[in-house]
């Protein structure tokens, strides 16, 4: 490319992408795009290209701001309270970036279109996690990024959709459709892989935003776990055309030999498994790692590495790999095929899975339950029971294998199921697909990623310091059939004391000690603090009407420090006090 062409290429960027570079006072001073395709990825999805490109620029910003102010590796030999507490402050950090430059990239939206969060990633704390782990600042259910006019309206439907009993998904969306507003969802995981960024790990951490020209049928918040296995197109044609079903619930050895016949000759060793590895994964995972040794497939270790000479890691991250799913020849002409198996979150699953007409694989999910603690193939089996048979409590017991089983465990599977009904999760199919989460049959979807790290499946690099206020930061664009990765050169228009207040959210300024009275207020304060709200203390909250009621006493100190809670309610006191037209919406308990 030529230099006026560089120019051109940097000055279009730079004006396509101006709403989210002003918010975050970043100078773009270079684009590289390299495509896997001939034509851009916006001339084939259904985002204009505006919208395209200020998202990969808020992912971008994403990975910089949390990278740089995220307190990134703060944890690493720190105790459980500290440790919780970096993670926090980085999922802080990420969430309210992205936030920030949805708000500002969707003024450009078409006036009657609207983006509502359907799936967020953070909620929930893990299974064998304690409840202060979860609970952390997510982009969750329900939140609405417009012109404001249209946001409103959104608002108020999502409002009925949460508050209404008997108010269905089918009457919000119909609703919308009716009023001629075009809702798009999205599935949202702000910082992947939060506990490697905190100890400093130098692969993994990412952002993760894919949008979705219809919203997820989705009516309530939720995040549980769910089985994943995700294999090439290639192979699940080859099961097609041997009559095989080839999903979750097929055998392996079925797998393994839907794989021989798709790549003839490949030897078994060569059929490379990535699952989640670990001790404490031993339960739930333990039969189908012995399932795929006895069949003779190489199950990937931690260190391993993938074409890109990166070494890969089991502790967590189910998304990225996803990427790598697929074949290759190695230097002496050996066939290679990598595929996913096992288990992810809510959100990484749904969003892994979507990926299937993007990177042209089959994926295939079956909901677990969010205290998954049993077989992969019992828990699957367990949350297909209808909770309100009389015998349910046999079949729980008949299933995990025993005469009887504690009423609180029948219990608990009891409440899974239900919850999962609630959120209008599709349960009762043998397995689940993307199709069953997107109420039209033609659906596409556009991913948005920002490298933190560098990613060991796509070999992209992670954010790197050019000196004097200098950052690349790579970003990954991808719909069906086409993707291009975007690397982006930053220059701060601040220095660095400066521009961590431009990343911080106020509430996290004020808990430093930051005194509000010292700072100028504008209106934007009120709407800035109802976002961080809902993005950090959403546990907190109580929606009544168009109010927010914060009930502190809902807040285990666990999950923040009692001096963090009193820094916020006296602030938030203070802002109703002094500015009460403002903050009108805010009520304290």
């Amino acid at each position: 490319m030529d230099a006026t062409a560089k120019r051109n290429l940097i000055a279009q960027w730079a004006f396509d992408t101006r709403p989210v570079l002003l918010r975050f006072h970043l100078w773009l001073e270079d684009v590289e795009v390299e495509r896997h395709q001939s034509e851009p990825v916006s001339a084939v999805t259904f985002a204009p290209r505006g919208i395209a490109r200020c998202l990969a620029m808020t992912s971008a910003a994403t990975a910089l701001g949390t990278s740089l102010f995220g307190e990134f590796g703060a944890g690493a030999g720190q105790d459980k309270a500290t440790y919780n507490q970096v993670k926090k402050s980085a999922d802080a950090i990420s969430a309210y970036v992205m936030s920030e430059g949805l708000w500002h990239l969707t003024r450009t939206l078409p006036e009657n279109h609207a983006i509502m969060v359907s799936l967020g990633e953070g909620l929930m704390p893990k299974a064998g996690e304690t409840p202060e782990m979860g609970a952390n600042p997510l982009l969750g259910f329900g939140r609405v990024y417009a012109r404001p006019e249209v946001a409103r309206i959104v608002d108020r439907r999502v409002r009925r959709l949460l508050n209404e009993p008997g108010h269905t998904f089918e009457q919000f969306y119909g609703w919308l459709q009716n009023r001629g507003i075009t809702l798009w969802g999205a599935a949202v995981d702000t910082l992947e892989n939060t506990s490697r960024f905190a100890e400093g790990k130098t692969t993994g951490p990412m952002a993760v935003f894919h949008l979705f020209d219809s919203p997820l049928r989705m009516s309530k918040p939720y995040e549980s776990y769910m089985g994943c296995l995700t294999v090439p197109r290639r192979v699940a044609d080859a099961a097609h055309d041997a009559s095989v079903l080839l999903d979750y619930r097929t055998p392996r050895k079925q797998v393994i030999a839907s794989i021989e016949a798709a790549y003839p000759g490949i030897r078994r060793e060569n059929i490379h498994v990535w699952t989640l590895r670990g001790k404490s994964r031993v339960a739930r995972l333990g039969k189908l790692w012995e399932e795929w040794k006895a069949l003779g497939a190489h199950l990937v270790e931690d260190g391993w590495k993938t074409p890109a000479g990166i070494g890969v890691f089991t502790d967590s991250g189910t998304y990225a790999p996803t990427f790598l799913v697929g074949s290759w020849k190695d230097g002496e002409g050996a066939t290679h095929v990598f595929l996913c198996d096992g288990y992810a979150a809510t959100a990484e699953a749904m969003q892994a899975a979507s990926l299937c007409e993007v990177l042209d694989v089959d994926a295939t999910m079956s909901i677990f339950s969010s205290t998954f603690n049993l077989p992969c193939d019992v828990e699957g089996r367990l949350m297909q029971l209808d909770p309100a048979s009389a015998d349910f409590a046999t079949r729980v017991a008949e299933i995990i294998g025993g005469s009887e089983v504690e009423t609180g465990r029948v219990n608990t599977y009891k409440e899974a199921i239900r919850e999962a009904e609630n959120s209008n999760i599709p349960l009762g199919k043998r397995v689940l697909r993307a199709d069953d989460f997107l109420p039209e049959k033609n659906w596409s979807v556009l991913a948005s990623i920002g490298y933190m790290c560098d990613d060991p499946y796509t070999g992209a690099r992670g954010v790197t310091l050019l000196g004097d206020g200098r950052y690349r930061v790579t970003t990954l664009l991808a719909t069906r059939k086409a993707s291009s990765r975007v690397t982006f050169t930053f220059r701060l228009m601040e220095p660095l004391d400066k521009a961590r207040q431009v990343f911080s959210p106020l509430l996290v300024r004020f808990m430093s000690g930051i005194d509000p009275t010292t700072r100028p207020v504008k209106i934007s304060d009120s709407g800035r603090i109802r976002n961080e709200l809902q993005t950090m203390l959403s546990q907190a909250l109580e929606h009544v009407g168009e109010k927010i009621c914060v009930h502190f006493d809902r807040i285990e100190e666990a999950v923040m420090p009692h001096e963090k809670q009193e820094a916020i309610r006296k602030v938030l006191q203070w802002y109703k006090s002094n500015h009460p037209v403002w903050f009108d919406w805010l009520d304290i308990a």
